[in-house]
């Protein structure tokens, strides 16, 4: 469209460090399309890409017409492109696993008795811990730096906001954790006839946490390798959510690359006389196209059209790639 004042194929291409890019909105707008149709571009030249669902709800097998959960998988019919729904179960044993081994350390260092498996299932049944649990497979995922490019299929908006402030939130728990560990160490070693220093597993577990956390950080927060990209409909409320938290996301210190805007009437494509659904429909999505312009200004990168059929399988997602990146 001639009014968008960087396209997306301008702006990727501007940022040619980008590595982490992610796509998010309400339910229903198609962010699981742009971002399958994103990696597909970038797959197409010759980059090796990882499309990846952090979506509790994952949508890519259904996407892509092929069984993609719980392992990075090539795509069949695209070069350089593997997906992956990621299974956040191993995770959880595993999280569920340190924590029980972490209180029966400390409370044996305390001389204290409990049970222990009855606080770790009370404590993960929370559905953050999953949440939890799905961010340390992102980050793990960025830190391996197997494939030049990550697309990432964020869940519905609210929920990617905290999924990617994550690491912040994290940084800010664990230094006061760190504090509080380091002021009941100095006691114990004050009480201490023997003054001896002994190990101390939850400190150093504690450590590598922040070191952690501070990584995820600086990478979420690079302008230069990662962008946020949020996808909605010529709709009121589409509109209204992304409107939320694109400030929000300032607020964490993520860079949001801009706006698509998806399913669009193509007004050359009513005919005359055409029913007065259609007629309304349309009318209705310019008013909120105003809308959209004057909200988000320069930050729109594409405009795509309704399309006959949905986007499924590869070769439709390649004729959305060819829309996406104009």
């Amino acid at each position: 469209m001639s009014d968008i004042d960087k396209s997306m194929k301008s702006y990727v291409r501007d940022i040619s460090t980008l590595k982490y890019i992610f796509f998010g909105g309400k339910g229903g707008v198609g962010k699981t399309v742009m971002a399958g149709a994103t990696a597909l571009w970038y797959a197409r030249h010759g980059r090796r890409t990882l499309l990846a669902s952090t979506n509790p709800v994952h949508s890519l097998s259904g996407l892509l017409s092929q069984d993609v959960f719980g392992r990075p998988t090539p795509v069949t019919g695209a070069a350089n492109l593997s997906a992956y729904e990621i299974d956040t179960k191993d995770t959880i044993s595993r999280s569920k696993q340190e924590i029980r081994d972490k209180i029966q350390w400390f409370l044996k260092f305390a001389d204290i008795r409990t049970k222990a498996d009855e606080f770790v299932e009370s404590a993960t049944m929370n559905p953050a811990f999953e949440e939890s649990a799905m961010f340390e497979n992102m980050i793990d995922l960025m830190f391996r730096d197997e494939y030049e490019i990550y697309v990432f299929d964020t869940a519905p908006t609210a929920n990617a906001r905290r999924l990617l402030g994550m690491s912040k939130v994290y940084s800010l728990w664990v230094n006061k954790m760190m504090k509080s560990r380091q002021e009941a160490r100095s006691l114990r070693e004050m009480l201490s006839f023997s003054r001896k220093k002994e190990a101390d597993p939850l400190m150093d577990y504690l450590t590598g946490f922040r070191d952690r956390m501070e990584h995820a950080r600086v990478l979420l927060t690079d302008a230069a390798r990662t962008s946020f990209f949020f996808v909605t409909l010529p709709e009121a409320l589409p509109i209204a959510v992304i409107s939320r938290f694109v400030e929000w996301f300032h607020d964490f210190g993520i860079p949001v690359g801009g706006v698509i805007v998806n399913m669009m009437i193509d007004r050359s494509m009513i005919p005359e006389g055409a029913a007065e659904f259609v007629q309304s429909r349309a009318r209705m999505q310019d008013e909120h196209m105003k809308s959209i312009r004057q909200k988000f200004g320069g930050q729109v990168r594409a405009v795509l059209p309704l399309l006959e059929t949905e986007v499924r399988g590869v070769p439709m997602l390649s004729r959305t790639a060819d829309l996406l990146f104009v």
